[in-house]
Formats: structure tokens, C-alpha cells, sequence
């Protein structure tokens, strides 16, 4: 199974960083993974598209029943995230793709090809959580592909000993049935926070770190050591290291253990640690866990792949099951975030120069005021269902003005609270006056860094500049916890950043008053807040802003933090 004839001479120690995406440490030899099957670039048009369309379509029930058959062997975590998959091959819009590409003259496996990368590009544009989904459906295409040609999906190697997974991303049918006493970590050179392969690695206890450069590279058999929490990679490690490892990460599930319920400073000051979802099964998976509600519930699933608006009764009926896991806890709704970025088929404002600075967010909801209307009378509807505290927020918000709009819109629709969103510099230097016509606001970290530092988010190349320690990041931060003090409003952070235990120190010493992250994030941060007062964490976020740089600052919260803690991280 691993050829240990390619590995590198003992010492040659070598360190890497990705994003630390399910928190734990490994060391073991690597077995990389096989690539996904591909149609061949020679494949000729269908002689009679209709049979070839019926053909493909039941191939894609095959590989639906087959993940649903996984589903079932399965526990309740992976088995729900399966099922969505499942879904995904049963999507009738994905079969209208693949039979249109048929039509235009394109074989079998090369249309079901092109029509998933027709959906990517929808999840691509879409961002965040959605273009973290690209992997479950280019997963779904393979294996259709795999069928259509007659082929075996390849995937994870039958393993002889303990491992580390590598490959160049995981698709959550692969991850989901991983034998856990053989599986010690999981590697990807692609891949997200907020991936289905990041979520079920967390929940299974596997230590993962994603968007590693050039890890298909690394030869198999190769040692390698693993830190699902900072993202560092190391290949053959030095003994001695490897045992201190192991040692911490003894030490960080028992400190783990000993700690649960709200989120609070060593003081007593609350911060409310919530999850992030983006759908039913996210929410049935957070639910039964030890968080405070959920800080973020992106709805752009109900609305993607959709010939037209979705009725006010399918609303109803998907928004009722996300709040129903959460008893009478806080779900904080992120009203629909499309636009000539993201474009929905029955809500395109046409082509914009520049989609990202256009009419999204807010300002379709604006164009298209029924599309909101319609949202909000449904998140009522399902609201008076359950016993959930549902609060209901506005991406994409610049100015006071579209705060009081938005406020107005939700108050009409039966619903009682009302946020925005600080993800635009103009709204988080104006915060007080933007929060004062709302109940709340929170950042989202990921597009006011990609406005701030002027650098698209989703370009690899410009990775450092999008980094949430970013001081001027930290400045705009800063500006908009003292608006919301000086408004009387409660202000949270629901981007990722959260989930960085030693960011969220810094987040908290600025002001914020709730942390919303993947839900397998929590315990760390809970640790952390733990560990600290309040005035500490004030002086590490002062300690952050004095530096120049992302690495800098991080480095300096590091050094000054609670040593207990550190030795946990």
C-alpha cells in the first residue's frame, strides 16, 4: 500500500500550511487518493439524444440509490449529509442540463460533464458556503460519469495501516465512510472551512487540513504530521515533535471535555457562540450540538436551480424544518443573497460591468421587492410553527436609508426583529446610524475584507490580502463595535474568522458580542473566551491593531495569550 522507497531521507523536516478546518492533531504515512473519473475527449454525439437523455437520467438514479444505500449503514450525522448529496443526482434541472448538452451534438459522460460544471459555476458565483458545495456536485458528476462509461469510481484506497488521506479534494460519500481507526487525517489541496468534507471530518473526530498547495504531489508513504487547527503540515517530523503532538492533543480533549454551555469571558462577560448553516441537513446536524442558536442561515438553497420564485408554501415548509432542531433558540436568517453575480433565472437584473459592486444583496431585494416580500411572509409563516427566536437580517447593506427600508419591509411581514449586515466598509464606519434603524448587525468578515482590501475572494492568488487579521480589517471592525455601543445594539461576527480561537479573543476585545462559525468550532473558542477576561481580550485586540501585518498580528495575540491555552492549540 505505501512505498516507502520514495519518501525523503529521516531529517529532512519540511512545513506547509493550509487551513485548518477540523481541529486535532495526526501523524502517519500518506496514501493519496485516486482522481475522479473523467469522459473521454474523443467521446462522439449521442445517434439519438431522447434515449441517450433517458439513459443518463438513470444513471444519475443509480447513483442516487447507491449514496442513499451508504446512507443507510451510516449514523445520523453522515447519513443526513449523504441524503443531501443523494438529492443533488435527483435534481430534474441538472437532468434538463445534461439532456440539452445532448441535443447540441455533445456524448453522454462529456454532457453530464457539462452540466455539472454548468451548476458549479452557479455555486462558484454564489460564494462562501455555496462554492464550498462545488465538491459534492463535481462527486455526483464523476460517479455518473463512472456509470455512464461503465467504469469503477475511484476514491479511497483499501488501507493496510493507519493513514493520512491526501487528495485533491474529498467528496462527503467518500468522507462520510472513512474507517475511522484507519484514517488519521485528511489532506486536501482544495476544499473549505465550511465543506461538507470539513463538517463531517469534524464531526467524526478527524483531525483536516484543506487548501494545502501541491499535496497530490507529496509521494505516498511519506510521514507527515498534522494540525487541524493552524493548518500546518509537516512532513517527516521530528520525532520529538511528533510525541509533544501527541501529548497536546491528549491534553485538548480532556480540557475540552471539562467545558460546555454559553460562551464567556474568565470574567463572566457573555459571547453568545452560535453556528453557521446553509440548509436543512447543516441544520439537523448543529442542532443536537452545544451552541447558542444559529448566527448565520444563508437561504440562497431554496432559490438555486429554480425555473421560478419558489412559493410562499415550499418556503414555509424548509425554513420550518432548519428551525425546528433549535427549540427556542436564536435563528438569525440571512434574507436571499443573489445578483448579477449570482444570478437566478427568474430574478436577472442583466449584465452589470462589475457584478460584485452591482444590484445584489439588498439591492435586487430592492428591484424586486415581491421576491423579499414573498421570504419574509414565509420565515414568518414558519416562525409561528415552531418556538425558534427567528431574527431576520439583510445582506449587502451600505447606508441608514436601505437599513430603514429593510426594517419597515420585515416589520409589515409579521416579524419582529430585524439586523443588517457590516460587510461594506461604508456600513461599518456609519454603524451607529445604519443600527440605528435595525435590532442588530453582524459582520460578515469574508466580503468586508474582500472590500476593504479591494481583492476578490475568490482569487487563490490573493489569499494574504483576504486574511481576517488584516489590521485594516481590524480597524473597520473596531469602527463598527463602537457604532453598535453608541446605537445600544448588539453587534456578532458570522464569518468564519469566528471559528479562529485566538481571533475570536481579539473579536471579542473589539466588541462583539456573538461568534457564529461551523459548529464544530465551538468547543475550541468556548476554551478560549474561557481561559481570558474581558480586559484581556481588550489589550490582545489593542495588541493586534498596533501591528503591520496579517502574521504579525497573529503572532503577537499568540505570544501574549494564556500559556495554558496555547499549549492546547
Amino acid at each position: 500500500m505505501t512505498d516507502r522507497g520514495t519518501a525523503r531521507p529521516p531529517g529532512a523536516e519540511q512545513s506547509r500550511h493550509g487551513i485548518g478546518v477540523s481541529p486535532g492533531t495526526a501523524y502517519g504515512p500518506v496514501v493519496q487518493v485516486a482522481p475522479p473519473v473523467a469522459p473521454p475527449a474523443d467521446e462522439p454525439a449521442a445517434s439519438d439524444p431522447a434515449a441517450a437523455a433517458e439513459s443518463v437520467v438513470a444513471a444519475f438514479m443509480r447513483v442516487a440509490s447507491a449514496l442513499d444505500a451508504k446512507a443507510d449503514q451510516l449514523d445520523a450525522d453522515a447519513r443526513d449529509i449523504l441524503r443531501a448529496t443523494a438529492l443533488i443526482a435527483r435534481d430534474r434541472a441538472l437532468h434538463r442540463a445534461a439532456a440539452r448538452h445532448l441535443e447540441a451534438g455533445s456524448g453522454p459522460a462529456t454532457s453530464v460533464a457539462a452540466a455539472i460544471e454548468e451548476f458549479a459555476a452557479q455555486f462558484e458565483a454564489l460564494g462562501g458556503y455555496f462554492a464550498e458545495r462545488v465538491a459534492d456536485l463535481r462527486d455526483i458528476g464523476s460517479r455518473v460519469v463512472a456509470e455512464v462509461l461503465g467504469e469503477r469510481v475511484p476514491g479511497v484506497p483499501d488501507l493496510s495501516e493507519p493513514s493520512v488521506i491526501v487528495a485533491d479534494d474529498l467528496a462527503p460519500a467518500e468522507t462520510a465512510t472513512l474507517d475511522r481507526a484507519l484514517v488519521l487525517g485528511i489532506v486536501t489541496e482544495a476544499g473549505g472551512r465550511t465543506s461538507h468534507t470539513a463538517i463531517l471530518a469534524a464531526q467524526m473526530g478527524i483531525p483536516a487540513v484543506v487548501q494545502l498547495a501541491d499535496a497530490t504531489e507529496i509521494p505516498v508513504g511519506t510521514p507527515v504530521s498534522l494540525d487541524g487547527d493552524s493548518g500546518e503540515v509537516v512532513l517527516h517530523p521530528d520525532p520529538a515533535a511528533v510525541a509533544a503532538q501527541r501529548e497536546r492533543r491528549e491534553r485538548r480533549a480532556a480540557a475540552l471535555a471539562r467545558i460546555s454551555g454559553p460562551g464567556a469571558t474568565s470574567d463572566g462577560h457573555g459571547v453568545a457562540l452560535l453556528a453557521n448553516i446553509g440548509g436543512i441537513e447543516d441544520a439537523e446536524l448543529a442542532g443536537p450540538q452545544d451552541v447558542e442558536g444559529v448566527g448565520l442561515f444563508r437561504t440562497e438553497f431554496v432559490f438555486l436551480s429554480a425555473d421560478r420564485a419558489p412559493t410562499v408554501e415550499d418556503q414555509t415548509e424548509i425554513y420550518r424544518r432548519v428551525f425546528e432542531p433549535f427549540g427556542e433558540r436564536r435563528v438569525v436568517v440571512r434574507t436571499l443573497d443573489a445578483g448579477a453575480d449570482k444570478p437566478l433565472a427568474f430574478a436577472d437584473l442583466g449584465p452589470e460591468e462589475n457584478p460584485a459592486l452591482g444590484r445584489r444583496g439588498l439591492r435586487l431585494s430592492q428591484a424586486r421587492p415581491e421576491l423579499l416580500d414573498a421570504q419574509l411572509e414565509a420565515l414568518a409563516a414558519a416562525a409561528s410553527l415552531t418556538r425558534a427566536d427567528v431574527r431576520v437580517m439583510a445582506p449587502m447593506v451600505a447606508t441608514a436609508e436601505e437599513a430603514g427600508w429593510f426594517a419597515a419591509r420585515v416589520a409589515a411581514n409579521g416579524l419582529r426583529c430585524s439586523g443588517v449586515m457590516i460587510e461594506v466598509p461604508a456600513a461599518a464606519l456609519r454603524a451607529e446610524q445604519v443600527l440605528g434603524a435595525v435590532h442588530f448587525g453582524s459582520l460578515g468578515t469574508n466580503d468586508l475584507a474582500q472590500y476593504t482590501m479591494a481583492a476578490d475572494r475568490m482569487e487563490g492568488e490573493l489569499s494574504d490580502l483576504l486574511d481576517p487579521w488584516q489590521p485594516a480589517v481590524l480597524d473597520l471592525i473596531a469602527a463598527a463595535a463602537s457604532g453598535a455601543r453608541a446605537a445600544g445594539k448588539p453587534l456578532g461576527v458570522c464569518g468564519e474568522s469566528a471559528g479562529d480561537p485566538l481571533l475570536a479573543l481579539v473579536l471579542t476585545g473589539l466588541g462583539v458580542t456573538s461568534l457564529s462559525m461551523a459548529a464544530g468550532k465551538v468547543p475550541a473558542v468556548r476554551l478560549a473566551l474561557s481561559a481570558h477576561s474581558l480586559a484581556d481580550c481588550e489589550g490582545l485586540a489593542a495588541l493586534a491593531r498596533t501591528e503591520t501585518t496579517p502574521r504579525a498580528a497573529r503572532e503577537a495575540v499568540r505570544a501574549a495569550a494564556a500559556p495554558e491555552l496555547l499549549e492546547l492549540l
